[in-house]
């Protein structure tokens, strides 16, 4: 039983999303205490309930303490199967942080899955659902990750009621990235929509990303207008990526009630502009979120990013917990360059 302390580092609900997908992964049962000990209101939210049982159901684990504002859990793992399964947050608690504990356990079994998950598609404090489709797994397919995420309803904040469908093949064993550099800039795609909120809206929010980009070639920026057919509630999100020649670097920003849609547009433009301009070959929530699955690559990888996040640094530690990785984090100019480094395995 490994014993991991919730309250280290951000002490956050990630840190409890990765302990125990790294459980299901390593098939190593792990006690979680101080759970969320950073939070305002500790303890479980539903969310994070969420991601803790499709871990479960994707590996058959014996759980205690496993409800809502519990402060610590027990996680027993059983062998990852494969097939098709369902889970519900029951609130719009975030859909793309429920994902953050399964994929991985989905793409480090080799079998294939087939998740729906329900619940809030585009919500704060969490990458909207377009990020993961258009920058996330762009670059784990990269790595050989065979995975598709289609949106079959879109759900925002309170109601959530989004549904997302997730496919994830057998992959080939994962390939590692050598990211020295991103490369020259192909392009520029953005993703904008709105639900159930006047046209207007998603054109300020397009038009204010395009004006913090003048240096760039003009990027081309879809945009949608979601009616009640395809969205459950008022939202929307704005997310930006730029293919580079080596990577793939991402910016986002989601709506929110009294926050004009220009600022919106201007915040995204502004953090993809700053990270093209930086030199950086992974983002800085990319940076954060393709950690685990460069620590599943028997080979070395590499990356440079403008600073890394209290998520990640709390990341790094717990990785170092369970998998046989160790991490180099070196100074290299105004960036970071991190070193994801496997170990030799202990025993015969």
């Amino acid at each position: 039983m490994r014993e991991i302390d919730g309250s280290y580092g951000e002490g956050g609900g990630q840190l409890l999303r990765t302990a125990v997908a790294l459980s299901a992964i390593a098939g190593e049962s792990v006690h979680v205490r101080n759970i969320r000990a950073h939070r305002s209101k500790p303890g479980l939210a539903p969310q994070h309930l969420t991601a803790v049982m499709a871990v479960a159901g994707l590996c058959g684990a014996a759980t205690e303490g496993a409800e809502v504002k519990s402060r610590e859990i027990l996680f027993r793992p059983g062998r990852v199967r494969g097939g098709r399964f369902d889970f519900d947050v029951g609130t719009a608690g975030s859909i793309t942080l429920v994902l953050q504990a399964a994929l991985p356990v989905a793409v480090a079994s080799g079998v294939s899955l087939w998740l729906r998950i329900t619940g809030g598609t585009d919500v704060r404090a969490a990458p909207p659902l377009d990020y993961l489709r258009h920058v996330l797994l762009p670059l784990l397919s990269r790595m050989g990750v065979r995975a598709r995420i289609e949106v079959l309803k879109r759900g925002y904040y309170p109601r959530g009621g989004g549904e997302v469908a997730v496919e994830v093949l057998p992959s080939v064993p994962l390939q590692p990235l050598m990211l020295d550099t991103p490369g020259d800039l192909a392009e520029i795609r953005g993703y904008a929509h709105i639900a159930n909120l006047p046209e207007h809206i998603v054109q300020r929010m397009a038009s204010s990303a395009l004006a913090e980009l003048p240096a760039f070639p003009a990027p081309s920026i879809d945009q949608a207008v979601l009616g009640a057919d395809v969205a459950i509630g008022a939202g929307g999100a704005i997310v930006l990526a730029a293919r580079m020649a080596h990577t793939i670097l991402g910016a986002s920003a989601t709506a929110q009630r009294g926050v004009p849609a220009e600022l919106l547009g201007a915040e995204a433009g502004r953090l993809l502009r700053e990270e093209i301009s930086s030199g950086a070959s992974l983002d800085i929530h990319a940076a954060d979120q393709m950690l685990i699955y460069l620590a599943l690559c028997a080979r070395p990888s590499c990356f440079l990013a403008r600073k890394l996040s209290s998520h990640a640094l709390t990341t790094i530690w717990l990785l170092e917990q369970f998998l046989p990785v160790r991490f180099s984090i070196t100074e290299a100019g105004s960036l970071m360059r991190v070193e994801v480094i496997p170990q030799p395995r202990q025993g015969c």
